[in-house]
């Protein structure tokens, strides 16, 4: 499956790489030590997560983040 990230706000590009892996934001949390608040606020747009947060969950799911220029 392949998406154009940047037709979508950063909270919904966490969001669907954590739905691609087919993990609970609660399975995601313990995974990236951190706590499912986060995850939850990341994913409702309230907090920002850094960009090696979003690499790091692609990389542990085996996602990947393809950058280019258009």
């Amino acid at each position: 499956m392949e998406f154009k990230a940047n037709k979508y706000q950063p909270n919904e590009v966490f969001k669907f790489i954590r739905q691609c892996a087919g993990v609970t934001q609660k399975e995601l949390a313990e995974k990236m030590n951190k706590s499912i608040y986060w995850v939850k606020k990341n994913e409702e747009d309230v907090t920002r997560f850094y960009f090696e947060d979003l690499i790091k969950m692609a990389d542990l799911y085996d996602i990947e983040v393809i950058i280019r220029k258009k």
